[in-house]
């Protein structure tokens, strides 16, 4: 994978983002005409997925001085364990004091995506995930939320900043919006054939006009070949779909000679609500997953200081001096 580029917003840079107690800190020793070179160890308190360090690597190559900085850190995507050191800057504290905020918060909101995707991977047994969560959080966020969806194992994404963050293509079908303004969904994705590029793949959300059934085995007449899939939505406002519901589908559209149509499923789905599927043999051939990873809880990183100018040092409660972690690798 190439090496995704991050806009590190200039409000980050500036330090508006950090808590105000670092300012005050870092206005302390520079008046003080203190600066050391500290070495500032990030755990972290849960077991996961560690994500969130190519942004912080961004960021750090930004604000580091020239010859006077180290910079270790686990691989992108590695299992972290509770109180594993996952990353180790060594540099002027004056240069990055001011950005442990932002270094802490990047790596715990993205680790609690990741490790949530990789969850609902886990559960889906093979049968790819795509991340649909954009439309849960601030649009400042969403690329990074779905990158870290795809680094926790998802295969796409919704929006196009994830995926080009990721090295991926972007994932999505029709908005279900176009068959009520057209008023019929197989006129809407006769238009969608028409008017979008042949790579896309056709696969149509069902059940907005007319039932599942009725709808998925239209479209699949009038489209035929050129349909890949329909959409099912799992927690629709009249049931949602049951694995018995997916079963008869599969089923109709077999008997009527459609057995190039995959199934995919959407709405409100989680490890647990995946695992049932597939435990009740549902057929669906993918699962789009929003809310799930996009609200996960952050998983927390803590930042101490382990070294102040080559001498071991450590708050009350920690060992002083640089841990132990042979799985860190030096990324500057």
């Amino acid at each position: 994978m190439a090496e995704p580029s991050f806009d590190i917003r200039p409000s980050v840079l500036v330090g508006d983002t950090a808590d105000i107690s670092l300012h005050r800190s870092l206005t302390v020793l520079r008046n003080e005409g203190i600066n050391p070179v500290v070495s500032v160890e990030f755990s972290a308190t849960k077991s996961g997925v560690f994500c969130g360090i190519r942004e912080v690597k961004t960021l750090l190559a930004k604000i580091l001085p020239q010859g006077n900085r180290e910079v270790w850190a686990l691989d992108e995507g590695a299992l972290v364990s509770p109180e594993e050191v996952a990353l180790r800057v060594i540099a002027p504290y004056g240069s990055f004091g001011l950005y442990e905020t932002a270094i802490s918060g990047t790596l715990s909101q993205c680790s609690g995506w990741a490790s949530a995707s990789k969850e609902c991977v886990a559960a889906s047994d093979g049968i790819p995930v795509i991340s649909v969560g954009a439309r849960h959080i601030h649009p400042n966020i969403a690329g990074i939320m779905d990158y870290s969806a795809i680094i926790g194992g998802c295969v796409s994404c919704s929006t196009s900043l994830g995926a080009k963050l990721a090295g991926s293509t972007a994932n999505g079908t029709l908005s279900p919006n176009v068959s009520l303004i057209m008023e019929e969904t197989l006129r809407a994705m006769q238009a969608f054939d028409k008017h979008v590029p042949q790579e896309v793949p056709r696969v149509a959300p069902v059940s907005i006009i007319k039932d599942e059934m009725e709808e998925s085995l239209g479209l699949a007449k009038g489209l035929r070949q050129r349909l890949r899939g329909i959409l099912l939505d799992s927690a629709s406002i009249h049931g949602g779909i049951t694995s018995t519901m997916t079963k008869e589908i599969r089923a109709r559209l077999d008997l009527a000679g459609y057995t190039h149509i995959e199934i995919f499923l959407t709405g409100g789905l989680n490890p647990q609500t995946i695992s049932t599927f597939l435990e009740q043999k549902a057929p669906v051939n993918g699962f789009e997953v929003g809310s799930y990873i996009s609200g996960a809880t952050p998983q927390p990183f803590t930042a101490a200081i382990h070294e102040v100018d080559g001498k071991a040092v450590a708050k009350r409660g920690r060992i002083p001096g640089n841990s132990q972690n042979p799985r860190l690798i030096q990324i500057i």
